[in-house]
């Protein structure tokens, strides 16, 4: 804590004292208090095993938006618990139960189906939890401004998992969330530059290279031609060939032109289905990029030596 006081603001010194039990920084050199009644955010219990801390400690699981109640509200009785009651105790808290969940806004019944299908897409697109996280919370701001209405909640659910893939930095092409959600890709880019746009959703354009490792290890080619494909994209870049053009379609070429490069071919047609792409979109890239960064030299190289 003293690091956060870097020097003393009465004499300049940065001899400074923290005290624990006081709660209090203090100047060594002229004595005065520089911070008092400091909170100590440390648990004011001992425990000398994981048993008794657990035992111990106050509170629950952590706030989260993948829960239609944040994970705050609580649950009359489990099942189990309430067979072991007897017969009028039993039914009173199945009637409590039951009204539980007959008592919730629509937002609330909203959230609980929506929230269910976003988990199940971002299991099957194995995504990670930061990503789930986010896009949970993009959705809950847009029930709660009212953007669902007239739309399907799976294509806003869609939307929002997309938004919050390019916000973490994870590739996930339209074409997979349309896989995924059952939802049509035109669908889901038109929903998620609504949401981005009423929710003033700033995202940067995403960068090729991200897509190298994924579109490499479904094609089955070398490290080598993975870092050969991506000093191609660096040199593209240079030259703004990227710029007006879809990540997806110049990442594939690129990384087609590394593998015939370094003597791994593979099929316009493979590399467009991993893609995601046309066959005409990786040959109007490969064209472009063979003309404006000089490539026809290396790949012919590599033809002569076959």
């Amino acid at each position: 804590m003293a690091d956060l006081v870097k020097k003393c603001p009465e004499c300049g010194g940065q001899n400074l004292s923290w005290h624990r039990e006081k709660g209090e920084i203090s100047c060594k050199d002229c004595g005065l208090v520089i911070e008092d009644k400091m909170v100590d955010f440390t648990q004011e219990w001992r425990e000398f095993d994981s048993d008794s801390g657990d035992s111990k400690r106050r509170t629950g699981a952590p706030m989260t938006y993948t829960q239609f109640d944040q994970g705050l509200g609580t649950e009359v009785g489990q099942k189990g618990d309430l067979l072991k009651l007897g017969g009028k105790n039993r039914d009173k808290f199945f009637r409590l139960r039951k009204w539980q969940y007959r008592i919730s806004t629509a937002i609330e019944r909203n959230l609980k189906l929506a929230l269910a299908e976003l988990k199940r897409v971002s299991s099957y697109l194995k995504l990670p939890k930061s990503v789930e996280e986010e896009s949970a919370r993009i959705y809950t701001l847009a029930v709660q401004k009212g953007l669902v209405r007239g739309r399907s909640m799976e294509s806003v659910v869609a939307g929002a998992l997309y938004a919050a893939c390019r916000r973490h930095d994870v590739p996930r092409t339209l074409d997979e969330l349309s896989e995924a959600s059952g939802i049509e890709k035109k669908e889901i880019g038109r929903t998620y530059r609504f949401v981005t746009r009423e929710l003033g959703i700033t995202l940067l354009p995403s960068n090729p290279a991200d897509y190298i490792a994924r579109f490499t290890s479904a094609l089955r080619l070398s490290a080598e031609t993975q870092s050969r494909s991506i000093k191609i994209l660096e040199n593209a870049q240079k030259a703004e060939l990227t710029s007006g053009r879809g990540p997806t379609g110049i990442a594939a070429a690129a990384l087609y032109v590394a593998a015939l490069i370094n003597g791994e071919k593979r099929t316009q047609r493979e590399v467009a289905d991993v893609a995601g792409v046309t066959e005409v979109t990786i040959r109007n890239r490969y064209k472009e990029l063979l003309d404006e960064l000089k490539l026809e030299k290396e790949i012919k190289k590599v033809k002569k030596k076959k």
